[in-house]
Protein backbone atom coordinates (compact mmCIF):
# COMPACT_ATOMS: atom_id res chain seq x y z
CA UNK A 1 0.00 0.00 0.00
CA UNK A 2 1.16 3.38 -0.84
CA UNK A 3 1.66 5.99 1.91
CA UNK A 4 -0.15 8.84 2.42
CA UNK A 5 0.71 11.99 3.82
CA UNK A 6 -1.76 15.13 4.71
CA UNK A 7 -0.29 18.55 4.34
CA UNK A 8 -2.36 20.94 6.90
CA UNK A 9 -2.20 24.72 6.13
CA UNK A 10 -0.90 27.88 7.25
CA UNK A 11 -1.35 28.64 11.10
CA UNK A 12 -2.57 25.18 11.09
CA UNK A 13 -1.81 21.96 12.99
CA UNK A 14 -1.91 18.16 12.82
CA UNK A 15 -5.09 18.40 14.86
CA UNK A 16 -6.97 20.70 12.19
CA UNK A 17 -10.49 19.83 11.13
CA UNK A 18 -10.18 18.13 7.77
CA UNK A 19 -7.01 15.96 8.86
CA UNK A 20 -8.31 14.34 11.71
CA UNK A 21 -11.80 13.53 9.76
CA UNK A 22 -9.94 12.43 6.76
CA UNK A 23 -7.80 10.10 9.42
CA UNK A 24 -10.53 8.59 10.71
CA UNK A 25 -11.94 7.73 7.79
CA UNK A 26 -8.55 6.39 5.80
CA UNK A 27 -8.14 4.23 9.22
CA UNK A 28 -11.68 2.48 8.91
CA UNK A 29 -10.35 1.48 6.00
CA UNK A 30 -7.14 0.17 6.90
CA UNK A 31 -5.38 3.17 5.17
CA UNK A 32 -3.05 5.16 7.65
CA UNK A 33 -3.15 9.09 6.78
CA UNK A 34 0.19 10.38 8.40
CA UNK A 35 -0.05 13.97 9.13
CA UNK A 36 3.32 15.50 9.83
CA UNK A 37 3.15 18.79 11.98
CA UNK A 38 4.68 21.55 9.21
CA UNK A 39 5.25 24.14 12.10
CA UNK A 40 8.96 22.31 12.39
CA UNK A 41 8.36 23.37 16.39
CA UNK A 42 9.62 27.02 15.89
CA UNK A 43 6.85 28.82 13.75
CA UNK A 44 8.50 32.36 14.07
CA UNK A 45 11.05 30.67 11.73
CA UNK A 46 8.92 28.84 9.41
CA UNK A 47 9.43 29.01 6.10
CA UNK A 48 8.33 26.75 3.06
CA UNK A 49 11.69 25.68 2.42
CA UNK A 50 11.59 24.27 5.61
CA UNK A 51 8.36 22.81 5.34
CA UNK A 52 9.05 21.20 1.98
CA UNK A 53 12.39 19.52 4.04
CA UNK A 54 9.78 18.01 6.86
CA UNK A 55 7.94 16.79 3.96
CA UNK A 56 11.15 14.63 2.51
CA UNK A 57 12.09 13.60 5.69
CA UNK A 58 8.48 12.12 6.36
CA UNK A 59 8.40 10.57 2.36
CA UNK A 60 11.51 9.52 2.90
CA UNK A 61 12.73 8.85 -0.96
CA UNK A 62 9.81 6.30 -1.44
CA UNK A 63 5.84 6.31 -3.12
CA UNK A 64 3.85 8.26 -1.58
CA UNK A 65 0.48 9.66 -2.21
CA UNK A 66 0.29 13.65 -0.50
CA UNK A 67 -3.20 15.21 0.05
CA UNK A 68 -2.70 19.18 0.87
CA UNK A 69 -5.19 21.75 2.04
CA UNK A 70 -4.86 25.37 1.29
CA UNK A 71 -0.69 26.19 1.92
CA UNK A 72 -0.66 23.11 2.20
CA UNK A 73 -2.22 21.71 -1.27
CA UNK A 74 0.43 24.30 -2.53
CA UNK A 75 3.42 22.55 -0.77
CA UNK A 76 2.45 19.31 -2.24
CA UNK A 77 2.46 20.53 -5.56
CA UNK A 78 6.14 22.10 -5.27
CA UNK A 79 7.24 18.84 -3.75
CA UNK A 80 5.75 16.90 -6.24
CA UNK A 81 7.03 18.70 -8.95
CA UNK A 82 10.78 18.15 -7.92
CA UNK A 83 10.23 14.59 -6.85
CA UNK A 84 8.95 12.13 -9.22
CA UNK A 85 8.12 9.06 -6.27
CA UNK A 86 5.24 10.80 -5.69
CA UNK A 87 2.42 9.00 -7.70
CA UNK A 88 -1.04 11.16 -6.72
CA UNK A 89 -1.87 14.70 -5.50
CA UNK A 90 -5.26 15.47 -4.02
CA UNK A 91 -5.31 19.43 -3.58
CA UNK A 92 -8.32 20.82 -1.67
CA UNK A 93 -8.50 25.15 -2.10
CA UNK A 94 -4.64 24.58 -2.93
CA UNK A 95 -2.72 28.34 -2.80
CA UNK A 96 -1.05 28.67 -5.65
CA UNK A 97 0.96 31.80 -5.57
CA UNK A 98 0.59 31.66 -2.04
CA UNK A 99 3.25 34.59 -1.37
CA UNK A 100 1.59 37.13 -4.03
CA UNK A 101 -2.17 36.07 -2.48
CA UNK A 102 -0.66 36.65 1.07
CA UNK A 103 0.50 39.91 0.22
CA UNK A 104 -2.19 41.18 -1.46
CA UNK A 105 -4.87 39.81 1.71
CA UNK A 106 -1.89 41.54 4.30
CA UNK A 107 -2.11 44.77 1.99
CA UNK A 108 1.23 47.01 0.79
CA UNK A 109 1.60 49.08 4.36
CA UNK A 110 1.38 46.07 6.32
CA UNK A 111 4.02 44.02 4.65
CA UNK A 112 6.55 47.17 4.44
CA UNK A 113 5.87 47.05 7.97
CA UNK A 114 6.59 43.71 8.28
CA UNK A 115 9.90 43.74 6.37
CA UNK A 116 11.09 46.87 8.47
CA UNK A 117 10.41 45.34 11.67
CA UNK A 118 11.18 41.67 10.57
CA UNK A 119 8.33 39.71 12.37
CA UNK A 120 4.31 39.30 11.52
CA UNK A 121 1.81 39.20 14.99
CA UNK A 122 -1.24 36.57 13.75
CA UNK A 123 -3.85 34.30 14.96
CA UNK A 124 -2.55 30.49 14.73
CA UNK A 125 -5.53 28.42 14.86
CA UNK A 126 -3.68 25.39 15.18
CA UNK A 127 -2.89 26.65 18.96
CA UNK A 128 -5.38 29.01 19.31
CA UNK A 129 -3.14 31.88 20.37
CA UNK A 130 -1.43 34.74 18.74
CA UNK A 131 2.15 34.18 17.54
CA UNK A 132 4.74 35.76 15.59
CA UNK A 133 6.40 34.81 12.38
CA UNK A 134 9.35 35.65 10.44
CA UNK A 135 9.96 37.85 8.15
CA UNK A 136 12.34 35.52 6.52
CA UNK A 137 8.67 33.68 5.68
CA UNK A 138 7.38 36.17 2.74
CA UNK A 139 11.08 35.98 1.47
CA UNK A 140 11.90 32.68 1.35
CA UNK A 141 8.13 32.31 -0.22
CA UNK A 142 8.09 34.91 -2.68
CA UNK A 143 11.57 32.68 -4.82
CA UNK A 144 8.72 29.35 -5.22
CA UNK A 145 7.06 29.13 -8.49
CA UNK A 146 3.36 29.82 -8.38
CA UNK A 147 2.43 27.30 -10.64
CA UNK A 148 4.62 24.13 -9.99
CA UNK A 149 5.28 21.86 -13.16
CA UNK A 150 3.41 18.88 -11.66
CA UNK A 151 2.83 15.67 -14.19
CA UNK A 152 1.60 13.49 -11.69
CA UNK A 153 -2.55 12.79 -11.53
CA UNK A 154 -4.29 15.26 -9.53
CA UNK A 155 -7.61 15.67 -7.77
CA UNK A 156 -8.13 19.30 -6.50
CA UNK A 157 -11.51 19.82 -4.60
CA UNK A 158 -12.18 24.01 -4.64
CA UNK A 159 -15.45 25.79 -3.45
CA UNK A 160 -16.88 28.02 -5.49
CA UNK A 161 -17.29 30.53 -2.57
CA UNK A 162 -13.75 30.70 -1.65
CA UNK A 163 -12.57 34.06 -0.36
CA UNK A 164 -9.14 32.76 1.00
CA UNK A 165 -8.05 31.57 -2.61
CA UNK A 166 -10.34 31.85 -5.23
CA UNK A 167 -11.72 29.03 -7.70
CA UNK A 168 -10.23 30.88 -10.55
CA UNK A 169 -6.75 30.24 -9.57
CA UNK A 170 -7.36 26.22 -9.94
CA UNK A 171 -9.12 26.77 -12.48
CA UNK A 172 -6.23 28.33 -13.96
CA UNK A 173 -4.01 25.55 -13.10
CA UNK A 174 -5.97 22.92 -14.35
CA UNK A 175 -6.70 24.94 -16.91
CA UNK A 176 -3.29 23.49 -18.46
CA UNK A 177 -2.82 20.37 -17.14
CA UNK A 178 -4.54 17.40 -18.46
CA UNK A 179 -2.98 15.67 -15.40
CA UNK A 180 -5.36 17.56 -13.17
CA UNK A 181 -9.10 17.04 -12.50
CA UNK A 182 -10.85 19.88 -10.62
CA UNK A 183 -13.96 19.24 -8.39
CA UNK A 184 -15.74 22.85 -8.13
CA UNK A 185 -17.99 22.19 -4.76
CA UNK A 186 -20.74 25.11 -3.51
CA UNK A 187 -18.56 26.33 -0.29
CA UNK A 188 -15.72 28.55 1.46
CA UNK A 189 -12.08 28.10 1.97
CA UNK A 190 -12.38 25.75 4.87
CA UNK A 191 -14.49 22.92 2.80
CA UNK A 192 -15.89 21.78 6.26
CA UNK A 193 -19.45 21.34 5.19
CA UNK A 194 -17.80 18.84 2.10
CA UNK A 195 -15.61 16.42 4.26
CA UNK A 196 -17.80 13.79 2.91
CA UNK A 197 -17.26 14.59 -0.65
CA UNK A 198 -13.67 15.29 -0.21
CA UNK A 199 -13.19 11.50 1.57
CA UNK A 200 -15.61 9.88 -1.15
CA UNK A 201 -13.49 11.76 -4.22
CA UNK A 202 -10.02 11.36 -2.70
CA UNK A 203 -10.59 7.94 -1.46
CA UNK A 204 -12.16 6.75 -5.20
CA UNK A 205 -9.54 8.95 -6.89
CA UNK A 206 -6.10 6.93 -4.61
CA UNK A 207 -7.52 3.62 -4.71
CA UNK A 208 -7.71 3.66 -8.68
Amino acid sequence: MIRTLYLHGFASSPQSFKAQYLARRFSHQGWPLEIPDLNGGDFRRLTLTGQLSIVERRAAGGPVHLIGSSLGGYLAALYAARHPEVQKLVLLAPAFGFARLYEASLGAEKVKEWERTGSLRLMHYGSGAETELGWEFLADARRYEEEPAITQPCLIVHGTRDDVVPVQVSRQFARTRTCCHLFETDSDHELRDQVDVIWEAASSFLAQ
